[in-house]
């Protein structure tokens, strides 16, 4: 079975009709004394969790929502909360 993931405004559809937008890393850096290479690596740099992470979507081939899930990497599958899958 493929992954399923819930749009908050469509409910629950084939992970084909979504694009990863990666990781949610958080806000945004302060600008204020903001280096090049610390603007990098929030960019660039990723954790790369083998469980359990909180990441962007997007439903491109539906209402076009950008949100974030719960992940089980190794798994595939969404979960409901970081602690609901342990």
């Amino acid at each position: 079975m493929s992954l399923t993931i819930t749009c908050p405004i469509c409910g629950k559809r084939d992970g084909y009709e979504f694009r990863f937008g990666g990781e949610d890393k958080g806000p945004r850096p302060d600008e204020d004394g903001l280096t090049p290479q610390r603007w990098c690596e929030y960019v660039h740099l990723n954790e790369c969790v083998a469980g359990v992470q909180k990441e962007w979507w997007v439903h491109k081939d539906g209402c076009g929502s950008w949100f974030t899930i719960h992940r089980d990497s190794v798994m595939n599958v969404e979960v409901a909360t970081p602690e609901a899958h342990k």
